[in-house]
């Protein structure tokens, strides 16, 4: 039985059919979904580190307020709880780290998001964290 679900969470459809498969599938779980505020690729080395925040704009910061508030609409109408948090840096690093440093019990992502065309299969974000994560990682279509 998985207590703790991590969902990856950027407003997209996929996102959502994770979001929402989370919440069927882990009738008896907490979920939590996590907004990762994406710092471009050549601004990161300047951040790296466990304690290091890279710096938002605040409308970075309202976005995301935007984006959760649409997951915990569909969290209301799944009468369920939900924890959001947002976090600043590459997604799929976010993801996997926030999934060790807390104990989740599993990650669910959807397979694409809405940066960039998707893949074939996966999109990068949902693929580098299947590839990385050692907690277990469902991918949602």
């Amino acid at each position: 039985m998985s207590d703790r679900i991590l969902v990856g969470y950027d407003g997209s459809s996929p996102a959502d059919s994770a979001l929402e498969f989370a919440f069927e599938k882990f009738p008896d779980a907490d979920v939590t979904a996590l907004h990762v505020i994406q710092i471009p690729e050549g601004y990161w080395p300047a951040f790296e580190g466990p304690e290091v925040r890279p710096p938002v704009t605040e409308k970075a910061r309202e976005h995301a307020d935007d984006v959760l508030h649409t997951a915990r609409e569909i969290a209301a109408e799944h009468d369920r709880e939900l924890d959001t948090d947002v976090v600043a840096g590459q997604p799929d690093n976010r993801i996997v780290e926030r999934a060790e440093d807390e104990g989740f019990d599993v990650i669910v992502v959807g397979s694409h998001g809405r940066e960039g065309m998707s893949r074939i299969l996966l999109g990068s974000v949902a693929e580098n964290v299947v590839q990385r994560s050692p907690t277990p990682v469902i991918v949602v279509r």
